[in-house]
């Protein structure tokens, strides 16, 4: 209790290293991630400690029961990886999946059980960039998280605020309610929280390998488990077998004068990502940092450029990105400087558009396809580290719902990530991209982003959770770095201004949710509401006297940043 308390009391401190840095969601995963690190470690080492840990510690965000993605950048060989841990849909699924009568189901009727769990590609992604670039025996990446499991650990605020909240869906699985409402009650705030039955999967996991939970009898638990649900899935043994990564080429694109990467399809967050940032090319966010005079009317500027660059990115998402193993994607139309110009060109600096719609891009896909109407993302985990020789990773982590699909099998959450494919298949006679489909990824808004300056090293790596509003949360943190000149923690902390679809979300009991009036008179749908983002940044500065790390760690979660 006492090395949690002052590893807390880190927040506070200035993120500030020379070698190595690790910035992630909880204290101890974070410190996983370092004594790996200075173990001899890579940063891809790190990486499978801090999520082994997230999984104990952040149940309802992250774990072993979902998916991932992890951009790398090979600081020897120069080379930048992205690696997809997509969850993928069971064989027997069909595009009906979410209906009921032609009519999609409501969202929690459809997001708990076993219907909308997806077949888990975190650790078999993570098996794969172990072999490409770890250096320390498997089996020690998963000891500090066997540890905590077995040990336990205090249940933090925001973990018994939402396993409050989420009491009653917990409830109605019993291994669930066995691990987060002993006695019939929520754990609260403090409260002792042991997972033996995922210290002893773990430990399988650290002694057998990914396949511990890909094949024999967990695998069987798991399809057994969703199969026999109230609301039952389609995953069977074969699915969990057959599930591999898919090792895929980044999208990159300038701005000013960095170029900044992501991941591609099935995620929609790195080319939005990049459509975002390509749009505000286009004016002089510079000349509108907060922190100068008119302070209102700068933030306010801000706010309506970054809401009207994000509504045309969501448009043209929302229509065209989706798993392009199964579906054809325009990624080169959608971020062609010409094309993205004209984009620009709707940007009005007075008044907001009355309905942004997707734009025309460049494409052999031939069929005519119908947009995705919006529908709830929800939760996930973030992660930056960089290691002494100069590798990086940052990755995004996600089971999606808090807790998923509130169904535990072998002390692990499984997640719910096919709620993450549009619920109707067809809209109008034309097919909607991100339909569902057997085998198929659904699409993503995670965003795991690495900055390169012009020397062609990373500058920043950073990402966030979120949901559907990660990629407002990254694109306002890359403008406040890049554009503001703010170190991490300031740029993190801003208060969040982002759009989601059409409207302008603004974040309440912050400076932010005073621009609502002067938004809506510019013609902006405006909702203010609680933020729960979690970015996790890290600053890599460059000089004559050496290399200078800055880390930020988002203070609406429990993270920390440690470095040395």
């Amino acid at each position: 209790m006492i090395r949690l308390v002052l590893l807390l009391l880190l927040v506070a401190l200035p993120a500030a290293a020379q070698r190595r840095m690790v910035a992630a969601a909880h204290p101890l995963a974070a410190e996983a991630g370092m004594a790996m690190l200075r173990a001899g470690g890579t940063a891809l080492d790190a990486a499978i400690a801090v999520q082994a840990v997230l999984a104990v510690v952040e149940p309802q965000a992250s774990g072993l029961g979902g998916g991932a993605l992890l951009l790398h950048w090979d600081g020897k060989a120069r080379r930048l990886s992205a690696w997809d841990g997509r969850e993928t849909a069971p064989a027997a699924v069909s595009p009906t999946l979410f209906l009921r009568d032609g009519q999609p189901l409501p969202f929690h009727e459809a997001a708990v059980g076993g219907r909308a769990v997806g077949v888990p590609g975190v650790l078999r992604m993570l098996e794969a960039v172990h072999r490409e670039g770890g250096r320390l025996p498997w089996a020690q990446l998963f000891a500090p998280a066997i540890a905590v499991a077995e040990a336990g650990f205090p249940v933090g605020a925001r973990l018994a605020a939402q396993i409050a909240a989420e009491a009653e869906r917990l409830g109605r699985d019993p291994q669930a309610a066995a691990l987060f409402l002993p006695g019939g009650q929520p754990l609260a705030e403090g409260a002792p929280l042991r997972n033996p039955a995922l210290a002893a999967t773990l430990r399988a996991v650290a002694e057998q390998g990914a396949d511990a939970l890909y094949r024999g009898a967990i695998a069987a638990d798991i399809a057994a488990a969703v199969r026999a649900h109230a609301q039952p899935g389609f995953m069977t043994t074969d699915d969990l077998a057959g599930y591999a990564p898919r090792r895929r080429e980044p999208v990159c694109a300038p701005y000013r004068v960095w170029t900044l990467c992501g991941v591609p399809p099935p995620t929609s967050g790195g080319v939005a990502v990049l459509q975002i940032m390509a749009l505000l090319e286009h004016q002089d966010m510079a000349a509108l940092d907060p922190r100068g005079a008119p302070a209102e009317i700068r933030a306010l500027d801000a706010a309506h450029l970054l809401g009207e660059a994000g509504r045309l990115a969501f448009a043209d998402r929302n229509r065209y990105l989706a798993d392009a193993d199964q579906v054809p994607v325009p990624v080169r139309g959608l971020l062609d400087p010409a094309y993205l110009t004209l984009r620009a060109q709707l940007i009005d600096r007075d008044r907001a558009l009355a309905n942004p719609r997707p734009g025309n891009p460049s494409w052999g896909g031939g069929t005519p396809l119908a947009s995705q109407p919006p529908q709830p993302e929800n939760g996930t985990s973030h992660f930056s580290i960089l290691d002494g020789e100069g590798h990086a990773v940052a990755m995004t982590t996600t089971i999606e719902d808090s807790f998923g699909a509130r169904l535990v099998v072998r002390g692990m959450l499984l997640n719910n990530e096919l709620t993450d494919f549009s619920f109707l298949p067809e809209i109008g006679g034309r097919p909607v991209a991100n339909r569902v489909a057997p085998g198929k990824r659904p699409r993503s808004s995670m965003s795991p982003t690495i900055v390169f300056g012009r020397d062609g090293l990373p500058a920043a790596v950073l990402g966030s959770a979120g949901g559907g509003r990660i990629i407002g949360h990254v694109a306002q943190t890359l403008v406040a770095m890049l554009d503001w000149g703010m170190e991490p923690q300031a740029a993190v902390a801003l208060p969040r201004i982002g759009a989601l679809d059409r409207r302008i979300e603004l974040e309440a009991g912050t400076s932010a949710a005073g621009l609502a009036p002067a938004l809506e008179a510019r013609g902006f749908p405006v909702e203010v509401r609680t933020m729960t983002s979690g970015l996790h940044a890290i600053r890599i500065l460059r000089g004559p006297e050496g290399v200078r790390l800055q880390g930020g760690a988002d203070p609406r979660r429990d993270g920390v940043v440690l470095g040395d």
